[in-house]
């Protein structure tokens, strides 16, 4: 059965002027106006659709790709408000709404907020709320030390980074383990340092064995990272090659990579260093 809020793969029944018609299943026939039609759909192809509930609470499909979907956690930027709530920019023809129930803080437009997006059971109407807390720690948190997790950066504090937790728990990323700028809405990868009492978790942005390294291998790590894993420098590299890059001189160039290549953090070559995966 098609799912509202999200994408889905269903089969055109019917080709009209205005546009197609999606096998929805139980949700009945979907209408896909024309403009979301891809360009040479016929009769019994199957499309891409997102699914959602137009101004006069009719099914529709798209084509167009929203910001997130039913489930999701995103950032997203307020841009009108009325006497029902206020209105968020997704990326449809038809703003999202967060009703005045649904709002922590009151909500001003131009703001921008973290919201979870769900789908009314009464309505059938896709919303979302700046509630987070009644999402989260459902489950008791079962990671292992240094276990890598997606972190989606909510705020900062004065200790560091709340972050959202595999979509499932709240953690924090302390000022002291940050190795890159983050900001709201990114999605960084991250590592278990401990888990709380509370449920909480502990993360750091530092790879496991990377702790206690000089300046020069984190500014060689950070540009690995940068650049997917790969630097086109090595042993065998001229001195100038390495001093454009890293400002420094190619007898300390090699100190660093061979202090990281005894900690088995990197590859060696004559040309070239990689991450180890």
């Amino acid at each position: 059965m098609a799912e509202i809020g999200k994408f889905n793969q269903l089969k055109i029944v019917k080709d009209l002027s205005f546009g197609v018609y999606l096998d929805g299943g139980e949700l009945g026939e979907i209408l896909m106006p024309r403009r979301y039609v891809p360009r040479d759909c016929k009769l019994d192809d199957t499309v891409n659709a997102f699914i959602y509930v137009d101004s006069e609470d009719r099914l529709i499909a798209t084509t167009e790709t929203p910001s997130a979907q039913v489930g999701d956690f995103a950032v997203l930027r307020v841009v009108s408000i009325n006497k029902v709530g206020a209105f968020l920019d997704w990326g449809l023809m038809k703003d999202l709404l967060v009703p005045y129930q649904e709002q922590k803080l009151k909500m001003m437009v131009g703001d921008w907020h973290v919201v979870r997006i769900y789908l009314d059971q009464q309505t059938k109407r896709i919303a979302a709320t700046t509630k987070l807390n009644r999402f989260l720690n459902l489950v008791a948190p079962e990671y292992e030390l240094n276990q890598e997790v997606e972190a989606f950066i909510t705020h900062q504090t004065d200790l560091g980074y709340n972050a959202i937790v595999n979509g499932a728990h709240w953690g924090i990323i302390y000022n002291n383990e940050v190795r890159a700028d983050l900001r709201k809405g990114m999605r960084v990868k991250a590592f278990v340092k401990k888990v709380r009492e509370d449920g909480k978790i502990d993360l750091s942005t530092t790879v496991p064995g990377y702790e206690k390294i000089d300046e020069l291998s984190e500014l060689i790590l950070q540009k690995l990272e940068k650049l997917g894993g790969y630097l086109p420098l090595g042993d065998k590299s001229e001195a100038s090659d390495i001093e454009s890059v890293f400002h420094t001189s190619k007898k300390s160039f090699k100190k660093a990579i061979g202090a990281l290549f005894k900690k088995r953090i990197i590859t060696v070559s004559d040309t070239e260093i990689r991450l180890v995966k």
